[in-house]
């Protein structure tokens, strides 16, 4: 028996998607409820609270892997992107990217609150005592040129695929993913040789916060822009269709800009 939801999309005269129920929100959404719930469990040394955690984050890997099948099943081999569907995309990515503002504005208030007026319990000074600040321009300002020079590769990569440039294009992007990759090494031995930890005050809380955030956001970056490595390799990504890839740029442009600003505040003039 042929579903009426068959029967309405082969007989539709509109430009826009009717998407299928799926139940993928749902299961993303207990997905992240899972890693929060694991991870202040874990922090507050719960039993089971890394299992909890983990378990939330491979369920929530793997929602990403199926819900990711699915949107590019409906965009490449099913043709529903049209021109208008990716303009509401364009808009739902512009606003999702605005939230990620907002999410990073509020532990740059909680760092600037607390060093522009450090008070007694601190010793009056910022950084607080005690606390051996990382140098500025060793690793960080490493990682600042190497997160620039991945922006320019990213750039290049879009360009590329728009001038249908394809050797180009696939290069350009595996370099952009190489140093995304030693970015995050980087970023994972600096934590190694921090003499600091997250539980040493407030210095300590509003740093890995801020940056540990921020890597985080690096890699669900990484992991975009891999996917989109893998559709240009097997012809998914045209001159005309290539939104997938526009919105992991914008993405990592963003996650570029992020990084200077906690280069120039919380390393720079927050380690002086």
């Amino acid at each position: 028996m042929i579903h009426l939801s068959q029967i309405s999309k082969s007989m539709q005269r509109h430009p826009f998607h009717l998407v299928d129920p799926s139940p993928w929100p749902f299961v993303a959404s207990l997905s992240a409820l899972s890693c929060a719930v694991g991870g202040v469990m874990y922090m507050h040394a719960y039993i089971n609270g890394s299992i909890v955690f983990l378990s939330g984050f491979c369920m929530l890997l793997t929602t990403m892997f199926v819900w990711w099948r699915d949107v590019v099943r409906e965009s490449t081999f099913e043709g529903h992107h049209t021109g208008i569907v990716q303009r509401g995309l364009r808009y739902g990515v512009i606003l999702f990217i605005i939230s990620e503002v907002l999410f990073f504005f509020a532990f740059f208030w909680a760092f600037f609150h607390s060093s522009l007026a450090p008070t007694v319990e601190i010793g009056l000074t910022w950084p607080p005592k005690g606390i051996n600040v990382l140098n500025p321009w060793e690793i960080p300002f490493l990682n600042t040129l190497i997160l620039l020079l991945s922006g320019c590769t990213v750039t290049w990569c879009h360009h590329a695929i728009v001038a249908n440039f394809r050797n180009q294009a696939i290069w350009s992007l595996v370099l952009t993913i190489v140093l995304a990759t030693i970015f995050t090494s980087l970023q994972a031995y600096e934590y190694h040789m921090a003499d600091f930890r997250l539980s040493d005050g407030i210095y300590g809380s509003t740093f890995y916060m801020a940056t540990g955030f921020h890597g985080f956001h690096v890699l669900i970056g990484t992991i975009s822009l891999f996917v989109c490595l893998l559709r240009l390799l097997q012809y998914q990504l045209t001159q005309e269709h290539h939104f997938g890839f526009e919105s992991a740029a914008w993405y990592w442009h963003f996650v570029d800009v992020v990084w200077l600003f906690l280069f120039v505040s919380i390393y720079w003039w927050g380690g002086a």
